[in-house]
């Protein structure tokens, strides 16, 4: 069976990118062992280091500014665009600080992965982890899921779970939740690749 085609979406310094690199070149078999490829990176900045560890393992890239278009709309389009010319079978935000719009869902809707630092639908939202602490939550963790059309509210594919310490602050809690999120969204991507999936409503079974 063909290694499935990984496109990845990057705004920063591409860490998530790095742990499915490292992953799949690791995995006995490589990509094919994996049962994912990443046939191509995309960003909506310019020189980010995620496009340089793109780069450097010779995966090619491109670049989607917001400001490069008139409107929203027309971005989303040219984001879908870009991405439909690499055929991924999955899209995977690692790290992608921007909301897509109807053009890229329709075109990629049970197919595009993203990862949340809270146990959602616990605090959804750009501050997941400062929300956790200010609420006194004992757990918070991180969640990989399928996006929709709403914010963090697409069905649930895994949840990892992280003990917030006491008197613990929001940088030292969010990099331990990075920590857990690399290697669940590296297990589940490789999962979903390797065995397939079906969505029932809100349900995700990896088959």
């Amino acid at each position: 069976m063909a290694a499935s085609r990984l496109v990845v979406l990057v705004s920063g310094s591409g860490t998530n990118l790095q742990a499915l690199l490292d992953a799949i070149d690791a995995h006995p078999g490589g990509s094919e062992g994996f049962g994912a490829e990443v046939v191509a990176v995309g960003a909506d900045r310019e020189n980010i280091v995620g496009l340089e560890r793109a780069e450097k393992a010779g995966i090619p890239t491109f670049v989607c500014p917001v400001k490069a278009h008139a409107s929203r709309e027309e971005w989303d389009a040219a984001l879908t665009e870009a991405t439909a010319a690499h055929a991924p079978d999955l899209v995977v935000s690692a790290g992608f600080m921007k909301i897509v719009g109807k053009a890229f869902i329709d075109r990629f809707g049970g197919r595009f992965i993203n990862t949340h630092p809270a146990l959602l639908p616990a605090f959804p939202g750009a501050h997941g982890v400062r929300d956790a602490l200010a609420y006194g939550a004992k757990v918070t963790g991180c969640t990989v899921h399928f996006v929709d059309s709403g914010v963090d509210t697409g069905p649930i594919i895994a949840q990892g779970v992280v003990e917030i310490a006491d008197g613990e602050g929001e940088a030292a809690l969010h990099e331990r939740i990075k920590e857990v999120e690399r290697q669940l969204l590296v297990d589940v991507v490789g999962r979903l690749a390797r065995h397939g999936y079906r969505i029932e409503g809100r349900k995700v079974t990896i088959q």
